[in-house]
């Protein structure tokens, strides 16, 4: 790794920690909470605006571009691992912390990612060539639309009252330590399934497939 390369990686690891540490503070002063009934702005302002800053640094800062594609695609694959812990929505709705058709949906779909992401890195590690195929591509879209439909689901939740009461809504994600999920987690995983399928996509225009035998970054035919 290079001086050029090291510099993007330790700013990229700074920006995270800001973001991370911005929400925490925002969180702990309830800048994203709104009662139940209300529509969710803060949370739907938490959870678009880095995916768009996001999408707008890799289509116009190279340097960003060309670290997000040169991450190991199985790396990417590990951290969604972590979803698993969606168990903990069905969890909440159990004791009457958040309404059903948040919870089980949302929390279904992220077991489904997290279960499967170890096959996907054994996939991955023993035929880089995966990186291509349709089924990595399928993988990355449920991850991604499964994202996406919790948020929708949280909102409509909330805006309309639906749960276990009128009084049990998604609205406590909007609270610490809730309201890390849609503010930094659910755009993280979002970022990391975008940059897979970008990454996926290059190498497959390339004919080309690459992994990280340390410590030199190797690219080989796609048949390989």
């Amino acid at each position: 790794m290079n001086v050029k390369e090291k510099r993007v990686k330790t700013v990229v690891g700074a920006l995270l920690l800001l973001w991370l540490v911005l929400v925490l503070i925002l969180g702990a002063d309830d800048a994203f909470s709104r009662g139940p009934v209300e529509l969710p702005l803060p949370i739907l302002a938490g959870f678009l605006t880095p995916i768009l800053v996001f999408l707008a640094a890799f289509w116009t800062v190279g340097p960003f571009r060309e670290f997000l594609m040169s991450i190991d695609l199985p790396v990417m694959a590990g951290i969604q691992a972590w979803r698993f812990a969606g168990l903990g929505f069905i969890a909440l709705n159990a004791y009457g912390v958040l309404p059903g058709l948040f919870a089980w949906p949302a929390g279904l779909g992220d077991m489904a990612i997290g279960i499967t992401a170890p096959l996907v890195i054994y996939a991955l590690r023993r035929r880089p060539a995966f990186a291509t195929s349709v089924l990595f591509w399928v993988w990355n879209l449920f991850g991604i639309l499964d994202l996406v439909d919790a948020v929708t689901l949280g909102a409509i939740s909330a805006v309309l009252g639906i749960g276990i009461s009128a009084e049990i809504t998604a609205f406590p994600m909007g609270k610490m330590p809730l309201v890390l999920i849609p503010a930094f987690l659910v755009p993280l995983f979002l970022m990391l399934h975008f940059a897979s399928l970008l990454q996926a996509r290059r190498l497959a225009v390339a004919g080309r497939v690459c992994r990280w035998p340390e410590p030199t970054f190797r690219c080989e035919p796609v048949e390989a």
